[in-house]
């Protein structure tokens, strides 16, 4: 099997930036206080009149990715849960997602979850590292708060055959380490990869001297 650097982990970048404020590059994203305040305010406003969430589950889902594939950020935070959004500010994160003209997604089958819960599957296709569509499943966790669905977390498998990947958006310093760990694990991965696809080669080159 041959390892890559995961297409989508870019994507589970964008998916908890609102909580992380990682953005576009590898450190923390430093905003001024003005920017914050328009943040929390921008969350705020998403409860009031003409400012609602979908109100079905698939709906509030492709909101939520459209706001990503495009860079909406502040639909982006409206469409977080109300915790999450509470976090986000306490925290001073801004969410900058970054638009990608070349993204795609699908949303497909919902399971509803108790009375206020649901995940939704969903399919985001976009061009990966060796410049071609790459294809991954991510099921999206969402929750009715009063009349609207918000964005709760999301599951994605990274390694193929092994359990998905959960992130909690409400929980952001366990979605710090997970995402740390991803990121990690990936390039162990593929630097263990490259070593075993080295030896046969180191080998051969050893029998012709």
């Amino acid at each position: 099997m041959m390892l890559r650097n995961h297409g989508w982990l870019p994507i589970v970048t964008l998916a908890v930036i609102g909580i992380l404020g990682c953005g576009k590059s590898d450190g923390p994203v430093q905003q001024s206080a003005g920017s914050a305040d328009r943040n929390v305010q921008s969350a705020a406003s998403s409860n009031m009149p003409g400012n609602r969430a979908a109100d079905t589950p698939e709906a509030a889902c492709r909101e939520f990715l459209e706001a990503m594939r495009t860079g909406n950020d502040e639909k982006a935070a409206q469409m977080l849960s109300e915790e999450a959004r509470e976090k986000a500010a306490a925290l001073g994160r801004s969410v900058t997602p970054s638009a990608s003209d070349t993204a795609r997604f699908a949303v497909g089958k919902v399971k509803f979850v108790g009375e206020d819960g649901a995940q939704v599957e969903s399919t985001w296709t976009d061009i990966d590292v060796d410049n071609q569509p790459h294809s991954d499943h991510i099921v999206w966790v969402l929750r009715r708060e009063q009349q609207d669905w918000r964005v709760v977390g999301m599951a994605t498998v990274i390694f193929p055959g092994e359990p998905p990947l959960v992130l909690n958006f409400e929980k952001p310093d366990e979605v710090v380490k997970k995402q740390q760990w991803a990121r990690e694990e990936i390039r162990r991965r593929a630097e263990k990869e490259n070593l075993q696809a080295k030896e046969p080669e180191n080998s051969e080159n050893s029998m012709r001297r």
